[in-house]
């Protein structure tokens, strides 16, 4: 352990550069963690593929992944609000400005997978693509001159005090980036298992900071594009930021450990831990919506002379369910059958119907209850 005497009042331009030590590949307590957490995360890949069509849940966790990753900034948009935009049940560009930050990420995230599976490299233009979509800008590095620091928040002790200055000058950004995408990407030259740089690397990006804002949500989305990368996760599944909210001054602390006194095994057991724990939540979250799904379908089979499988899938790619969508899966335009056929899926109480002026929303009450769990 190294104390690297830092001043948090002024630019840590001394960020050592990657790796931090052959030391860490080879500490007991990391490597036996390493194996738990990377047969947790396996399980999610096992568990991910008993869904019929791996996109339709993947959806809803890359949603709860999205509103949690925001509120970890303290960007707080209800579930009501959000299910609404996705739904489409209102105009996107209507929804409040909290909702919108949480709709952008979960795009970003698609976008970033899809460039992944592409490409399946780690590059800066990626990195730069993701936090422009996740802030809807155009900007990219923050330039030399800008004086961003990291504050205690209003509700804090010592609210307003500097707990951090990322580095900032002419080249400093670009070079330190560099050594972290060529980190992830040469398995050659950085040998150390994935999880391992995966934990490593998170620290860095957050540590270079290398955008005005946005950078923890950046950051969290290329855990899981580098999981992605690495074969560790055939699909972007993983929740991480309940883990992360639950435990948020830890997260903090064991940054704040490695910037002032270089102490990286407390910060890469944190991250493990919450990678394995994460995986628990996850294959929990499968496994309720599966069996809600079950249950569901046995239930309207019963109930509804027409519904299948097909449309019991449909009812829980989100938690709120257009007219359209059941007028697509079933084949029919007709408003007034639509109109009929909704009305059986209230009475059967398979979905809930929610009137606010005079737009009726349908809500499926099963599945907001499991992501809100």
């Amino acid at each position: 352990m190294t104390n690297l005497q830092y001043d948090r009042t002024e630019p840590f331009n001394a960020l050592p550069l990657l790796p931090p030590g052959k030391d860490l590949e080879n500490d007991p307590e990391i490597l036996k963690k390493l194996i738990t957490a990377s047969r947790a995360l396996a399980s999610v890949n096992i568990n991910i593929m008993r869904l019929p069509n791996p996109f339709i849940l993947v959806n809803t966790i890359a949603l709860q992944e999205a509103k949690t990753s925001t509120e970890i900034e303290n960007i707080f948009t209800t579930e009501d609000e959000l299910y609404k935009a996705i739904s489409d049940t209102v105009k996107e560009e209507n929804a409040n400005p909290a909702t919108k930050e949480v709709l952008r990420y979960r795009e970003a995230l698609w976008a970033g997978y899809a460039s992944m599976k592409d490409k399946n490299t780690m590059e800066l233009s990626l990195i730069i693509k993701i936090f422009q979509q996740i802030k809807s800008t155009t900007a990219g590095i923050r330039p030399p001159q800008a004086l961003v620091v990291i504050k205690r928040g209003l509700s804090e002790f010592r609210s307003g005090e500097i707990i951090y200055t990322p580095p900032r000058g002419e080249g400093i950004l670009e070079k330190l980036l560099d050594n972290l995408i060529a980190y992830l990407n040469d398995d050659n030259l950085y040998p150390a298992d994935p999880l391992l740089k995966m934990c490593i690397a998170h620290y860095q990006f957050e540590a270079i900071h290398p955008f005005q804002d946005g950078n923890g949500r950046t950051g969290r989305i290329l855990n899981l594009l580098y999981m992605i990368q690495k074969g560790l996760l055939n699909q972007p599944s993983l929740y991480l930021s309940k883990y992360i909210i639950s435990h948020k001054d830890d997260y903090y602390h064991h940054l704040g450990t490695v910037t002032q006194k270089g102490k990286w095994k407390d910060w890469i057991l944190f991250m493990l831990e919450t990678i394995e724990k994460t995986s628990i939540l996850t294959n929990n979250l499968i496994n309720e919506i599966l069996n809600q799904m079950a249950a569901t379908l046995a239930h309207g089979k019963k109930a509804i002379k027409w519904y299948n499988s097909e449309l019991n899938e449909a009812i829980f790619t989100q938690p709120y369910i257009k007219p359209i969508t059941i007028s697509k899966v079933l084949g029919k335009t007709s408003r007034t059958t639509i109109t009929k056929y909704m009305g059986e899926l209230v009475s059967s109480g398979i979905l809930t119907a929610k009137k606010e002026g005079n737009e009726v929303y349908y809500l499926n009450d099963d599945l907001i209850r499991i992501l809100q769990g």
